[in-house]
């Protein structure tokens, strides 16, 4: 794989940064992988996440990695094993996202220069993530701790990128940012089934844009950390 470690990761860290999402494509059955990438993009979104519980998902990764190419990178959610690593990686997959910290995971990331946003809640656990080459820490479940959480542990571990996921809205999402995330992620926290049903793929684009809009205010003048 002819990829540069700093630049792959520098360019991810920045657009998940810049835009402040990590929106997760999360189906129960195989679709129109394209179209949901497609109406993400439109919102604002800069990289996007494939779960690994979706049924055909690296066949949707490799097709939405070669429709975009270089103008939407592509994440995989919940990879539990150094295998699927690998396979996410050859598929064309940019990240890998895990809900905890996996260090034989992290190692097949690293020996193919792929970032990796790490799963963690406890300090310990984001220290580990830090340790182990984490370029971002997702904080799971990130509702528990709540939006002052992201502050306790930015006091200790100023330099980490925290991305909290879960139970993050568009009612608490300034809050996040303000309190030390750097980005937020989620499924259902950007795609609402009932409102797809109604009114087509357009609401997911329309909930990015508002993320987006949200972040963008909160971050025009964000508080120090203590």
């Amino acid at each position: 794989m002819n990829r540069s470690d700093v630049s792959l990761k520098e360019k991810v860290i920045s657009r998940t940064k810049e835009c402040g999402i990590l929106p997760c494509i999360k189906l129960h059955q195989k679709d129109d992988y394209i179209a949901y990438a497609q109406a993400m993009y439109d919102g604002g979104a800069k990289v996007i996440e494939v779960t690994m519980t979706t049924p055909g998902v690296l066949e949707a990764i490799e097709a939405i990695s070669s429709h975009f190419g270089d103008r939407l990178l592509v994440a995989a959610g919940t990879v539990l094993d150094p295998v699927s690593a690998r396979e996410v990686i050859l598929h064309g997959g940019s990240v890998i996202v895990n809900p905890c910290v996996i260090p034989d995971v992290m190692d097949v990331a690293a020996r193919y220069n792929v970032p990796v946003f790490s799963g963690a809640f406890t300090a310990t656990e984001v220290f580990t993530a830090m340790r182990a080459g984490a370029s971002m820490v997702k904080i799971f479940p990130g509702a528990l701790g709540g939006p002052k959480y992201m502050t306790n542990l930015k006091m200790v571990f100023p330099d980490v990128n925290l991305i909290p996921s879960g139970g993050i809205t568009p009612d608490n999402v300034a809050d996040f940012i303000k309190c030390g995330a750097c980005a937020v992620s989620g499924a259902r926290t950007f795609m609402d089934f009932e409102k797809i049903e109604k009114e087509g793929l357009a609401s997911i684009t329309r909930q990015v844009a508002k993320f987006v809009e949200i972040i963008r205010k909160a971050k025009e003048d964000l508080p120090e950390i203590p």
